[in-house]
């Protein structure tokens, strides 16, 4: 059994507002054996799994973290909402936050349309969970920032514990990003080349979108060079 089910199993009895004590009574099982199936300690069998969804009204591919649609049904990617396509789009009260977020999007969608190119499915998907847990990170802080809110977004206690471990999580994401790159760039066996990357390159292939990406590059090349030194 996957974490993504005893997070969501979790998330679905906050989301209720209900008590894991309730909710095991409801489940007709011990509130110690419910406990142990949100904090993956251990794994249900077929029955619990059914007696859940139709307790939480969720699929079992819901529950089990193979779809996002709570009723069972696939997103495919192109029914997902693309802010990269909207036109003059403006984040109202703050240009700075326009800017960035347009620098930010712009730049994201030159690296996965590099990856893309590769063919490489398992490199796109350790990309994917790098930057999911940094702005997982971010909208914690901002979350939390605003006071002593219910945690029903999260399955973990947000400390110094778990602050080092969703950095350890960008580490490997990072470390097995750069193993599979290696593939690509020793062009094994159902893995495409790494595409060039050269100013000349990236500027014929995303002549808009490259732009945005050398600001980035540029602004954070110069904040590093700055904590070297210091």
């Amino acid at each position: 059994m996957n974490t993504s089910f005893s997070r969501t199993l979790s998330l679905l009895r906050q989301e209720r507002g209900i008590s894991q004590r309730a909710a095991a009574g409801d489940l007709e099982i011990s509130q110690a054996l419910l406990s142990h199936y949100e904090n993956g300690i251990r794994e249900p069998g077929l029955a619990f799994v059914l007696k859940a969804c139709d307790y939480y009204g969720v699929s079992s591919d819901y529950l089990l973290g193979r779809t996002l649609s709570r009723d069972g049904t696939t997103i495919a990617a192109e029914e997902l909402y693309d802010y990269s396509t909207e036109k003059d789009n403006v984040l109202h009260g703050s240009i700075l936050a326009t800017l960035n977020k347009k620098l930010l999007v712009n730049s994201t969608c030159v690296i996965f349309d590099l990856l893309s190119s590769t063919g490489n499915r398992e490199a796109i998907l350790e990309a994917s969970a790098f930057l999911e847990t940094a702005i997982y990170k971010l909208f914690r802080d901002i979350y939390r920032a605003g006071g002593n809110r219910p945690e029903g977004y999260f399955s973990i206690v947000s400390d110094t514990v778990s602050s080092s471990a969703a950095d350890g999580d960008m580490l490997m994401s990072e470390a097995r990003f750069i193993q599979l790159l290696a593939r690509s760039a020793r062009g094994e066996s159902g893995v495409g080349e790494i595409p060039p990357v050269s100013n000349d390159a990236l500027a014929r292939s995303h002549p808009v979108m490259f732009q945005s990406l050398l600001q980035v590059l540029h602004s954070t090349d110069e904040r590093v060079a700055k904590a070297i030194d210091k």
